[in-house]
């Protein structure tokens, strides 16, 4: 069942980029960022990252996890590149 007004449907195991405060360069920065899907309910989506991220008010969160309501504007799935293949011509 989606919730109106959702615009990506997540499922566990999806690459996704936030926005929100964490570590690039050993410097703290607030920007996208990529992560991975880890649990998503009727109202929320939990999202791993691989470098240490940060609460608004500045604490640092030690599981490395983020949670956003699924209508989150700072919550987006990455786009996958297309390859374009050109059909060789004989």
């Amino acid at each position: 069942m989606k919730a109106p007004g959702i615009e990506h449907v997540f499922e566990v195991g999806d690459k996704v980029e936030v926005f929100c405060d964490h570590e690039k360069n050993n410097d703290r920065v607030r920007g996208w960022i990529k992560g991975i899907v880890v649990q998503v309910d009727n109202k929320m989506v939990a999202v791993q990252f691989r470098s240490n991220v940060f609460l608004t008010d500045g604490w640092m969160v030690p599981d490395r996890i983020l949670w956003y309501p699924l209508v989150s504007g700072h919550i987006r799935p990455i786009v996958k590149k297309s390859v374009k293949k050109e059909i060789p011509l004989y």
